[in-house]
């Protein structure tokens, strides 16, 4: 599922649900949420807009407006209010949610760069250091790699 998003100033572009997710992920809290939870609440924010660039505020249950106020927080969502005058001469204030699509692909971007990091690691990226200093005595046969402390 993906969204196409034009803001001002920018050209169309499309919010997908994995650019979502990776966004979600990257900027709940920095030890991480997991991938699961990310990606329902991606597809659960999408459901909302469907193929709009935004959605009116009604439209939201109290426990759906935390959500989207967490993500204004980190920066994935934003706000835009109108005003019109009623037929009565009162004011009336509506309030619409809209993604903020450059904030949401540099998220996505920096989720994407620590996963490819996180996948281009070694195990020589993981032993600890001490094992770099520890050998066996001449003569003697080396450890073998079971002996060989990980770093976690």
């Amino acid at each position: 599922m993906a969204i196409k998003v034009k803001l001002e100033g920018t050209v169309a572009g499309t919010v997908s649900v994995d650019d979502l997710t990776r966004a979600i992920k990257n900027s709940i809290d920095r030890s991480g949420m997991p991938e699961d939870q990310a990606r329902l609440m991606a597809h659960h924010v999408l459901n909302f807009f469907g193929y709009s660039e935004r959605i009116i505020d009604n439209v939201l249950e109290p426990e759906d407006r935390d959500a989207f106020y967490m993500l204004e927080d980190s920066g994935i969502l934003t706000t835009e209010r109108e005003e019109t005058t009623l037929y009565d001469g009162r004011e009336w204030r509506i309030h619409y949610w809209m993604f903020k699509k450059e904030r949401i692909l540099e998220l996505a971007e920096a989720q994407r760069q620590k996963e490819e990091a996180q996948k281009d690691s070694t195990l020589y990226d993981r032993l600890i250091e001490d094992v770099w200093t520890t050998r066996g005595k001449p003569g003697e046969p080396p450890p073998s790699d079971e002996d060989q402390p990980l770093a976690m």
